[in-house]
């Protein structure tokens, strides 16, 4: 059976030394995160030299949530309330060191023509199974259904793995094609003939000619 769970909360709300004052609030966690925060600590002070498998014990935190009432899981959601409140406000007053903007980070310019990369075995499997385990546990953060797909996929059959694996080596020639025809293309992805030398004459009327009179 699961860690027997006592509620405290002020231990794990008031966590940690004073952040510094420049530097940016720490993210808001779920009451889904304070629960497993809450089950590590327990677990850890009723056992403090045993080794934690995180995947096992990810999976039992997340079948007692499931099982749990309501009841018991307003506490953690008013935890993850508090929690939101403390972001909030403190993202309101922070100011981001020069050269960096609040929000996410700014991607890398990528050519949209650019072959799409391919997936992995795991990132297909991955597009099947994240549906499941979304609908299976709303509360759950990307974070949580992340390392819950990581621990289905450790458990699966080597024959499911290997139906994924074949998706991924068809996937990856499928790649390397399209990325050998991209290369023989410009950088605007459109095929051009060879360039020839500008003619000198201005008799010509071209798509390249600003006008008529080109002396300065």
């Amino acid at each position: 059976s699961l860690v027997s769970v006592r509620w405290y909360t002020e231990s794990t709300q008031n966590r940690g030394k004073m952040p510094r004052k420049d530097a940016k609030p720490r993210g808001r966690m779920t009451a889904y995160a304070f629960f497993v925060q809450t089950c590590r600590e327990e677990h850890k002070k009723q056992h403090p030299d045993e080794n934690v498998v995180f995947a096992e014990f990810s999976k039992k935190c997340a079948e007692r949530w499931k099982t749990m009432l309501d009841k018991e899981k307003k506490r953690f959601h008013e935890m993850a309330e508090k929690d939101k409140k403390r972001y909030d406000t403190e993202m309101q007053d922070y100011v981001p060191p020069v050269g960096e903007k609040r929000g996410k980070k700014r991607k890398q310019i990528k050519d949209p023509n650019a072959p799409k990369r391919s997936l992995s075995a795991f990132f297909w499997f991955c597009n099947d199974e994240r549906g499941k385990v979304k609908g299976a546990n709303p509360e759950m953060t990307v974070g949580e259904i992340a390392k819950e797909l990581g621990r289905r996929w450790s458990d699966i059959s080597p024959e499911l793995k290997n139906k994924y694996e074949q998706m991924a080596e068809k996937d990856k020639a499928r790649y390397e094609r399209d990325m050998t025809a991209y290369k023989k293309k410009p950088k605007g992805g459109m095929p051009m003939p060879p360039m020839a030398p500008k003619p000198e004459s201005d008799d010509d009327e071209d798509d390249d000619d600003e006008g008529d009179d080109d002396d300065e």
